[in-house]
């Protein structure tokens, strides 16, 4: 790869990051990789990026990473060997702005190395404000979907409580990374099987179990500095919904 990228005068350097940075690589992993390009050349680059990720070896798959809110990766899967490999693009102006310091695999006299010295990295934490104004109505919809025996959209919903409250909650509590619920098996193992709880089955009942344990884990979770408002009035008519819900399924 790095053979066939270091002749393109557009590119100034490229690093590594992801699990390559604490040493926890395995058979299993993706490639996460920051190609560093002249601010004057990134449109460009843009519009043929494809064309570049093909010359680093058999692409069989590529799309652009809008659905995860970073339209400048492009998520590729190369074969020979199988494998994941997401390359974001990065004009070098931009590349003191991130959430690591990836390690530098080649640069271009030294370029790379420099724009990083600027600024430093931060993983955003979860924002207990943003989170306390939203959770109360999602608990509410995910209520009524149950009553109305949209179990799917349900079960969807527990995702997106995990994936986007308790699991990153979880994971700043523990120390980690609080992206999703990325590897909280391991890095924190006992928040990890109390989210066994929030699994919904294809049941009405179960489904109001789940969404009952994800409210607990989430008020063990939240903060609790005092600078937090709390939505008391929000949280206590969504639950009273759940149990009216509750109720009218038979429970």
């Amino acid at each position: 790869m790095v053979k066939s990228i270091c002749h393109d005068t557009r590119i100034v350097g490229v690093a590594i990051g992801g699990s390559y940075l604490n040493d926890s690589m395995d058979e299993f992993s993706d490639l996460d990789l920051v190609i560093a390009v002249e601010s004057r050349d990134y449109d460009e680059v843009m519009d043929n990026r494809r064309e570049i990720a093909a010359s680093f070896g058999v692409l069989l798959a590529a799309f652009t990473g809008e659905h995860v809110g970073e339209p400048r990766l492009l998520i590729c899967l190369y074969d020979e060997p199988l494998v994941h490999v997401d390359l974001k693009f990065v004009a070098l102006d931009d590349i003191a702005k991130r959430v690591e310091n990836p390690a530098i695999l080649w640069e271009r006299v030294g370029r790379m190395s420099q724009a990083l010295k600027h600024g430093k990295a931060e993983f955003p934490s979860p924002d207990a404000q943003w989170i306390e104004d939203r959770f109360w109505v999602w608990v509410h919809y995910i209520a009524v979907k149950i009553g109305r025996g949209e179990l799917f959209e349900a079960i969807d919903g527990f995702s997106f409580l995990r994936g986007k409250v308790l699991g990153p909650l979880c994971l700043h509590r523990a120390g980690g990374c609080p992206s999703g619920v990325r590897r909280i098996e391991t890095v924190a193992p006992e928040f990890a099987h109390r989210l066994r709880g929030t699994l919904a089955s294809y049941d009405a009942a179960d489904c109001f179990r789940a969404l009952r344990v994800c409210v607990e884990l989430y008020r063990s979770l939240r903060s609790s500095d005092g600078e937090t408002k709390l939505g008391d009035q929000a949280e206590k008519a969504a639950m009273e919904y759940l149990t009216t819900m509750e109720q009218r399924c038979g429970l």
